[in-house]
Order: C-alpha cells, then sequence, then structure tokens
C-alpha cells in the first residue's frame, strides 16, 4: 500500500536510498552518494514523501518538493514489479504537472519515464557530477487514466 512518511521510515528509506543510487548510477563514483547521505537524510523529511509498505516492509518510495521528482526508488529485490509505476501514479493523481531530472546514462530509468508519459525538455550537464542529465516533464493527457495501484 502507499502511504505518507512517517519519521520512524528513515533508516529503511535511507538504506534504498543508497542502494539504489550506488547500483543505478555505476558511472559516478559511491562516494559521491556516500558524501551526500547526511544532506538528503536532514532535508528528507521536509520533502513530501509517499512510502511503498507491504506489512511494515518498505519497498520503495518517491520523494517530491512541489511538482518536482527528487527521485523514485525502490529496493533492488523488488524492482520490476511494478512499485514505481504505482507510486508514479499515486503522485499523478495529485498533481497537474510533475518535473524530474535523470542522468542520461541512467538509461533505464530514462527509459521508465518515457513509457510513464515523460518528454525531455531539456540536456544540460549537472554541475556537482559533470554528468549530462535531462530535465523531463509530464502533463495529462484528457483520456489518461492512471490504473497502476488500483
Amino acid at each position: 500500500m502507499i502511504r505518507d512518511f512517517k519519521e520512524t521510515d528513515i533508516k529503511q528509506i535511507m538504506k534504498i536510498w543508497l542502494d539504489t543510487n550506488i547500483m543505478a548510477h555505476h558511472f559516478i563514483d559511491g562516494s559521491y552518494w556516500l558524501k551526500s547521505y547526511a544532506a538528503v537524510e536532514k532535508i528528507l523529511p521536509q520533502a513530501t514523501v509517499y512510502v511503498y509498505d507491504s506489512n511494515g516492509q518498505i519497498q520503495g518510495f518517491l520523494g517530491l518538493n512541489g511538482d518536482y521528482i527528487e527521485g523514485i526508488f525502490v529496493d533492488a529485490e523488488y524492482q520490476s514489479k511494478g512499485i514505481g509505476s504505482e507510486l508514479l501514479c499515486y503522485a499523478k493523481e495529485r498533481h497537474n504537472k510533475l518535473l524530474l531530472n535523470v542522468y542520461k546514462r541512467n538509461e533505464r530509468a530514462a527509459a521508465f519515464y518515457t513509457r510513464e508519459g515523460f518528454a525531455v525538455l531539456t540536456e544540460q550537464i549537472e554541475e556537482e557530477t559533470k554528468e549530462s542529465e535531462l530535465t523531463m516533464v509530464w502533463k495529462p493527457l484528457e483520456a489518461e487514466i492512471c490504473t497502476a495501484y488500483k
């Protein structure tokens, strides 16, 4: 089930965040994510976070700052089971527009967002990592019905 973040979720969420970033971004040194860990842990509770919880086990989450998706993270064990799509559907139902950035070399994530109806707005170099990233946007189509978690 998808629910709002609770402060007691932080340890599980941060483990998923770190593990997923290191795995998905093999082209960025793992030390980058380790250095970012404390800052993310501190600011994460200030975001809107939707948690995918199955009997007390957090399997994934989505973080939002307004209409901007800070990230969708699904535990490696539960990837490719529709959890990311469910979380995204949940966010789509609550927003008229969604934006995000994804590293171009993270081809799996970029393809996922394209399948989910996102379009590339711009491409730029991310300052800290020097990696090319895509800014993508989603706006609902008139006939679009999100059924991922229903």
